[in-house]
């Protein structure tokens, strides 16, 4: 797919924008003024593979906080750009700590809630100004949570006296375009070159979301931001960001993303960083481990083998992962299928790099091995996975040595 020109923004160490590759973030919930504890959060979506992190500055602890969070990061050897969260009082949090403002490698602000009137005016282009004194990239974020309300106001006038109302939602959304593009333009009449402005648009409705970003890449070059705010928890949250996403980035539209999934109790805050991985993998856009392929099993499939011997697969490669990413360049392109019948079982298993299809009910009890579209194996007998994890190593050190 052909991706979206936009200006080249750097973050810190990471490059996005200008056909770059679409880079992950995630953001804290730790409260920032607890700094071990958002040390601890970062390094922990670091590991499972954020390209940014943001954290919460929301008053004078957390900005007092910030330098101490961010130099124990890069003292642990994490050069993952650090995004500060600001909401109302960004402006005066930054100017007043200015080692705050220093060490940040991107601020985040809502032009939405920096203030109303001409005091809108000055306390945005105040942030803009710090912005422009530390060399930092800004992202504007509009979120329809958190709309300019005076914006809105003065479009639903207007709407009001049209011959054919458009309606409510479509205002919205409206102003959600007009805010952004109007926040940038003022940002680069105040100095700011196009080449620190990111653009973000959220909302939860996912076609409307969808139809705003579209907007703002039709109108604009700036590079973007993308993600449903609120997406929600567990299955709703993954199925409604994963739609959404999939739907922007197979048009060339989005920069860096944000699967922004309501925590569920015992469950990690890194998941969604790993959803934005498989988003990302699934469309062929980065690859970050090895792809297993498996069936998801019928009334052929005689007993639940190939379900374990593909979930005890998933698991040893995350084991491995880390030592195999220094060991084996490319490992991440690896494709494995595990099928359960000889239905799709030799097919599938001959189109991936290296497969094993399980015999199924009424099958001989053999399971043919296929390595690079050719068949290089048949086992049999209860050492079924053993041996094919044995091949499968072997295949890895010769291929990717």
């Amino acid at each position: 797919m052909k991706r979206r020109k936009t200006p080249v923004v750097k973050v810190g160490s990471v490059v996005l924008g200008g056909g770059h590759p679409v880079v992950i973030q995630s953001m804290t919930d730790t409260p920032t003024a607890d700094i071990e504890s958002t040390i601890r959060q970062t390094i922990e979506l670091i590991l499972a593979g954020a390209q940014m992190v943001r954290i919460t500055v929301n008053d004078d602890a957390a900005a007092k906080a910030v330098p101490a969070i961010i130099k124990k990061v890069r003292q642990k050897g994490y050069d993952t750009p650090i995004i500060g969260d600001f909401h109302f009082n960004g402006h005066l949090l930054l100017a007043k700590y200015p080692q705050c403002a220093r060490l940040l490698d991107k601020y985040r602000m809502n032009p939405g809630n920096i203030g109303k009137g001409i005091r809108k005016d000055e306390n945005f282009s105040n942030l803009i100004q710090m912005a422009i004194k530390y060399k930092k990239p800004v992202r504007i974020g509009v979120n329809s949570g958190s709309l300019d309300q005076e914006l809105l106001a003065q479009l639903m006038d207007r709407n009001a006296k049209r011959r054919k109302p458009k309606d409510a939602k479509a205002v919205m959304s409206e102003a959600m375009v007009q805010s952004a593009l109007q926040s940038a333009v003022f940002a680069e009449r105040l100095g700011l070159g196009k080449d620190k402005i990111i653009l973000s648009a959220k909302m939860s409705n996912l076609q409307d979301m969808v139809a705003v970003n579209q907007r703002l890449a039709e109108e604009s070059d700036y590079a973007l931001h993308i993600g449903l705010t609120e997406a929600g928890s567990e299955t709703q949250g993954i199925t409604a960001s994963a739609a959404a996403l999939a739907i922007l980035l197979q048009q060339g539209i989005g920069d860096t993303i944000r699967a922004s999934l309501t925590p569920s109790p015992g469950i990690n805050r890194t998941r969604e960083v790993e959803v934005c991985k498989f988003i990302l993998q699934s469309m062929g856009l980065a690859y970050f481990t090895p792809t297993v392929t498996s069936c998801p099993g019928c009334g052929r499939t005689s007993s639940q083998y190939f379900q374990k011997l593909a979930r005890n697969i998933n698991a040893d490669i995350e084991g491995k992962l880390p030592i195999w990413r220094k060991k084996f360049p490319g490992i991440e392109r690896l494709t494995i299928a595990v099928m359960g019948c000889v239905v799709n079982g030799p097919g599938e298993s001959r189109h991936a790099d290296i497969g094993i299809s399980l015999p199924g009910t009424s099958e001989r009890p053999a399971a043919p091995v296929y390595i690079e579209g050719k068949q290089t194996a048949l086992l049999s007998g209860k050492n079924i996975e053993e041996q094919f994890v044995s091949i499968l190593e072997k295949y890895i050190k010769r291929r990717f040595s």
